[in-house]
């Protein structure tokens, strides 16, 4: 069954994206619970993350670390956060965000309303902060 995120890869769907390799993309949640918020997803189709082939999970970490790593360079924090709830869309995701404070990332608090152009500029940034750590 495809989902909303198998859409984005193939293109029928419009991200605002901050990676993307082979297997793995990275883009940001349009309805986000801080500024940064990054959600990270294997190409191919996995309802339950915990169902993934030990290889491809252990390179949608790697692939994840990168990605938190350019969140913290372009949104300085004191943590980028993880959390791995896989309800609202069957596709294996993370979500990746800034944190200052352990309310930050609080999934019942009100999202965020961002217009197009600030998810743009958000995601210009982590993706120049991305790319200024993978090729220095």
């Amino acid at each position: 069954m495809s989902t909303i995120f198998s859409k984005i890869i193939a293109g029928e769907l419009p991200a605002f994206k901050v990676a993307e390799s082979n297997d793995y993309l990275a883009f940001l949640d349009v309805n986000p619970l801080t500024e940064g918020h990054v959600l990270v997803i294997p190409k191919k189709e996995t309802d339950y993350v915990f169902d993934i082939n030990d290889d491809e999970y252990m390179g949608l970490w790697v692939f994840s670390k990168i990605v938190a790593q350019g969140i913290k360079k372009a949104f300085p924090c004191e943590k980028v956060g993880v959390a791995v709830v896989g309800l609202e869309v069957a596709h294996a995701h993370i979500h990746l965000m800034p944190l200052n404070h352990v309310h930050d990332m609080n999934f019942e608090k009100p999202k965020l309303k961002l217009s197009e152009d600030r998810l743009s500029a958000i995601a210009d940034k982590i993706r120049e902060a991305i790319s200024s750590i993978t090729n220095p």
